[in-house]
C-alpha cells in the first residue's frame, strides 16, 4: 500500500476490508508471542505469572492495556515492583465505543523508550491478548516504524492471532489516514521549497 498523489483516504483500506485481512489464515491462539523483536503479546495469565514467563522471557517492561479492576486485569505497577519491571497502565474498555486512540501515543513513547534499549523487553497485554493489547501495537508499528495499518496487521497476525474490536480497527484506519496526510504535506512542503 503507497500513497497517492493526492494525499487522500483512498490507499487505506475500508474497515470490512480490514476485518477481511483479520479473518484470513488465523494463527491459533497462544498466551504470549513476540510478535517483533524483544515486542511480545500476551494475556492475563502471562501477565500475572511473574515467576516463570515473564521471568523466563526476560520482561523488563509491562503495558497493561487492560488496567483496572472491573473487566479488566487489576495488577499495576506494584505487582511487578519486585521484578523491578517499569509499567504503564492503560484503563480501556474493550468496547468499539471506546476511544482507544487516546493512549496510541503515549503507549508508542512507553514501547518505543523501552525498546531503545537493547536488553529491555515489553510485554503488552490485555484479559485475551488479542484487542486493546494488539490495536496498541499496531498504533506503534505505524507511528513509530511507519508501517501502513494493513503492513502492521499482516506483520503481528503473522505472528499471533489478534482481532481488534470494529471501534478499534475504525480508530487504526483514521491513525493511517492521518500518518498518510502527514507524510503528503511533509514532500508538499519539501516540492515546494
Amino acid at each position: 500500500v503507497h500513497q497517492s498523489s493526492s494525499g487522500g483516504n483512498e490507499d487505506t483500506p475500508s474497515l470490512t476490508e480490514l476485518r477481511e485481512i483479520l479473518w484470513m489464515n488465523r494463527k491459533l491462539l497462544a498466551p504470549v508471542n513476540q510478535v517483533w523483536p524483544n515486542l511480545y503479546i500476551g494475556d492475563e495469565s502471562v501477565a500475572r505469572d511473574k515467576l516463570t514467563e515473564l521471568k523466563d522471557l526476560g520482561i523488563t517492561h509491562v503495558l497493561n492495556a487492560a488496567e483496572g479492576k472491573w473487566n479488566n486485569v487489576f495488577t499495576g505497577a506494584n505487582y511487578y515492583s519486585r521484578m523491578n519491571n517499569q509499567y504503564y497502565g492503560v484503563e480501556a474498555d474493550d468496547k468499539p465505543t471506546f476511544l482507544i486512540s487516546q493512549y496510541f501515543f503515549p503507549a508508542a513513547e512507553f514501547i518505543h523508550e523501552a525498546l531503545s534499549h537493547p536488553q529491555s523487553k515489553v510485554l503488552v497485554h490485555c484479559v485475551m491478548g488479542r484487542s486493546r493489547s494488539a490495536t496498541l501495537v499496531l498504533a506503534y508499528l505505524m507511528t513509530k516504524h511507519g508501517l501502513t495499518v494493513v503492513d502492521a496487521i499482516e506483520h503481528v497476525r503473522q505472528r499471533r492471532c489478534i482481532l481488534p474490536n470494529h471501534g478499534f480497527l475504525r480508530q487504526l484506519r483514521a491513525l493511517d489516514i492521518s500518518l498518510h496526510e502527514e507524510i503528503y504535506r511533509g514532500k508538499q512542503k519539501t516540492n515546494d521549497q
